[in-house]
């Protein structure tokens, strides 16, 4: 009597070529039975003798496709049924879906091959793909994975790709996004284009549009890119303008490995990144400069083509270094659907470059970094989400909505937390929008029940995620502090639940316990008992609402307020306007102030003294002007940042840049010294802590850790210690990061009350 057994694997085992792997795995090892997919991953019977078993099990553990990524395989004995051959099953639906889904993959090479063969007959084709890459999350409809499912679903398989698709010793085999020249969708110019014809014309002139300095919008996998030829500044100053864009820097898209090395410092870590199935934008330091691009920065953020479209763009002769930014105005999500990007794009683009196959949902870039501590993800968007960042031990399912800037919401089904792609600011309407839609997609893909889920937001009453909380009405809904999700985010990640540790949330704003702005706190405790905040950054008044976090100047008249004897620092070397003055007197008078522990406005106060007195365009525009003019320092000592035992004291920290600039010292040293003191300072309080709560553990997170020479000074600082450092990888550690943050708290019933709207939570909704 033969053997048998039963074999559920979970992760991200369906559209990777799974099941075609499975079905050769079992025909080598002379094995029957089959394989489908489930709710919940994928599901095998297997019939044979006890070694061809227990062989398969190995093979299945140690060579799986390389787009797949287990997360468990359950082996379970089973009766056999007599079965005499192994085939691939229709799907099956009993009850909700918990599948892992996988991201976007890019084009594999064996595809490129293929797509460079004049003899092959998906030469030059713009989506030729295969089990081992392509569309997946871009293109998902529903679950599971099959081609009815997915945009795909109206392009009938002519025979060949029929053919291709039922044949288990294909690399097509149930590939589902597959098509030809003959039966699939293709790309077209708008205007028509008379002297382009088919796909291979229209790109072919694309790229002669792009070599002449025009401007392309140009539909990818998960959205519109504008395209324009970044060694052409004319170009790049035409999108600026016309994208109204003032600073912000472009990302890039090299031809291939070797341009990208010209461009930027690439050490192992940085290009493994760069290759990785994620085919993120790297931030590195530029080797080149590029005008326009990036103004006023020290890095580029650079990206590999990952769709056959981009291959064939660059082998027609566009430009090998092309701006390749998201496809909007400032500020708006990324335009996916093609009305919408004609009606949007309208006047930034000369000419749009369409493709026939629709986009599910939009998808941005991926950002990250080879960072100080270990890779780390910026902006999670395309090649990552919505992948499982974590295991929850969560008996029901949980929604988490994030914060209302650099959104990203995740669900936690089986245990399992999804957290979406990036969606961005939810002050924007168009963001709003995307968000609403994210979340209905999330909760409607995995068939989750309203009524079932446990709903979390951020505690501030007036944040858009809150009020659409509310506005849900679902029953089981909580509030959990800002500033602890972030520190929760990391240990999430690393599925530490009961580790104590001093927990580090340095950002520019949160809704604190007491209904001020937060953004410099430190906590003790664990995921399972809840953190308690043990220190902080000595409040201030914050001048003016939303303007502060807007205008340097404006946030430095409350910290400068702390200090005696100060200088007029409307003359030189400082230079402030007339609305340092206004913003002072509001301060000295107690008007429309708002008491905070910002860590990032301080940040913005230290730049603000060293010459950034104008208003900032993008986010963080002030601290990175500060770090990337400290990495230039030759030299620099720390200034004193004293710890108290529960307050960082910046005073002395400002006095020593005050009184270095009026003697005329390099700001480069003084940007140095001021970074390598807040280094200094906040090390002697987390040992000071950690030994006073005995604890051995640190988590570094929020928006001011994306400062990589923070990180680096501390690293070298704490190395000596017997403390372990954390810090975020698959989750960004800015508020992208907060819905994991959150989803975990809840999973152990953490939860925070929202105090009563005060004058910051009218006044200072997004500061």
């Amino acid at each position: 009597m033969p053997s048998a057994c039963s074999i559920r694997v979970r992760g991200v085992v369906q559209g990777v070529g799974f099941r075609p792997f499975v079905y050769r795995l079992a025909r080598a090892n002379t094995l029957a039975g089959w394989v489908l997919n489930a709710e919940q991953g994928v599901e095998i019977h297997l019939e044979g003798a006890a070694l061809s078993l227990e062989a398969f099990v190995r093979g299945l553990k140690s060579h799986p496709p390389p787009a797949a990524s287990i997360a468990e395989i359950d082996v379970q004995p089973a009766q056999a049924v007599g079965l005499n051959e192994f085939t691939i099953r229709e799907s099956q639906r009993q009850q909700h879906p918990t599948v892992r889904i996988s991201p976007d993959l890019p084009v594999c090479g064996e595809c490129l091959n293929e797509l460079f063969d004049p003899a092959d007959s998906r030469y030059l084709y713009p989506y030729i793909n295969c089990t081992n890459c392509g569309p997946r999350y871009s293109v998902l409809l529903a679950l599971p994975y099959d081609r009815p499912n997915t945009t795909m679903k109206d392009w009938l398989l002519d025979d060949v790709c029929a053919a291709e698709y039922r044949d288990p010793s294909n690399r097509r085999f149930h590939a589902q996004p597959v098509a030809c020249p003959a039966c699939g969708p293709s790309y077209y110019l708008h205007p028509p284009d008379e002297a382009a014809d088919g796909s291979e014309g229209n790109i072919r002139r694309a790229a002669e549009i792009l070599r002449a300095g025009g401007i392309l919008a140009v539909k990818g996998l998960g959205g519109y890119h504008l395209v324009c030829d970044a060694r052409n500044p004319t170009s790049v100053t035409a999108l600026r303008t016309r994208k109204y864009r003032k600073e912000k820097p472009f990302a890039l898209m090299a031809k291939d490995i070797w341009v990208s090395r010209t461009l930027i410092d690439l050490p192992a870590e940085a290009e493994l990144l760069l290759i990785s199935p994620a085919r993120p934008i790297v931030l590195a330091p530029k080797k080149v400069e590029l005008a326009g691009v990036a103004p006023e920065n020290n890095e580029l953020g650079v990206m590999l083509p990952y769709t056959p479209l981009h291959h064939l763009l660059f082998a027609a002769g566009a430009p090998d270094v092309l701006v390749m930014t998201s496809g909007n105005r400032s500020s708006e999500p990324i335009a996916y659907k093609d009305d919408d990007a004609l009606h949007r794009l309208a006047g930034i683009a000369d000419s749009f470059l369409i493709g026939q196959r629709p986009i599910a949902r939009r998808v941005d870039d991926s950002v990250a970094r080879a960072g100080a501590f270990g890779p780390v993800v910026l902006r999670r968007a395309r090649g990552y989400a919505p992948g499982a960042v974590a295991s929850l031990p969560a008996e029901r399912p949980i929604l988490a909505l994030g914060a209302d800037l650099k959104n990203t919401v995740t669900l936690v089904v089986d245990g399992q937390a999804f957290v979406s792609q990036h969606m961005g600011d939810l002050d924007h309407y168009e963001t709003f929008r995307a968000f609403k839609e994210t979340v209905r997609d999330l909760v409607s893909m995995y068939e989750v029940r309203w009524d079932d889920l446990l709903l979390v937001h951020d505690c501030h009453p007036q944040y858009l995620s809150t009020t659409h909380a509310i506005a849900l009405g679902v029953s089981r809904s909580h509030a959990v502090q800002h500033h602890r999700a972030h520190v929760a985010s990391v240990l999430a990640e690393r599925g530490e639940w009961t580790k104590r540790v001093a927990g580090v949330s340095f950002d520019g704003t949160g809704y604190g316990d007491d209904g001020s702005i937060w953004g410099g706190e430190i906590f003790v405790g664990s995921v399972k008992e809840g953190f308690k905040r043990v220190a902080h950054l000595r409040p201030v008044a914050l001048a003016g609402g939303d303007a502060a976090a807007a205008l340097p100047i404006q946030a430095a008249a409350g910290f400068l307020s702390q200090l005696d004897d100060l200088p007029d620092f409307t003359l030189p070397p400082f230079g402030f306007s007339a609305r340092y003055r206004s913003a002072s007197e509001l301060v000295r008078k107690g008007v429309r102030t708002f008491a905070t522990t910002s860590m990032g406005r301080l940040f913005d106060t230290a730049a603000a003294l060293l010459g950034f007195t104008r208003e900032i365009t993008f986010e963080g525009q002030a601290a990175i002007w500060l770090e990337q003019l400290a990495r230039s320092a030759p030299s620099g000592e720390p200034y004193p940042f004293s710890f108290t035992g529960e307050e960082l004291d910046f005073r002395p920290l400002l006095r020593a840049v005050i009184e270095d600039h009026l003697h005329a010292r390099d700001v480069r040293e003084i940007a140095r010294s001021f970074q390598w003191g807040i280094a200094q300072g906040l090390a002697d309080a987390l040992r000071l802590i950690s030994r006073n709560h005995g604890v051995d553990g640190v988590v570094l997170s929020g928006g001011v850790f994306q400062n990589e020479l923070l990180l680096e000074d501390l690293k070298r600082l704490l190395k000596d210690e017997s403390l372990e450092v954390w810090t975020n990888h698959a989750v960004p550690p800015n508020d992208g990061g907060i819905s994991l943050g959150q989803a975990a708290l809840a999973a152990f019933g953490q939860f925070d009350t929202i105090q009563q709207p005060g004058d910051y939570a009218t006044e200072l909704t997004h500061a």
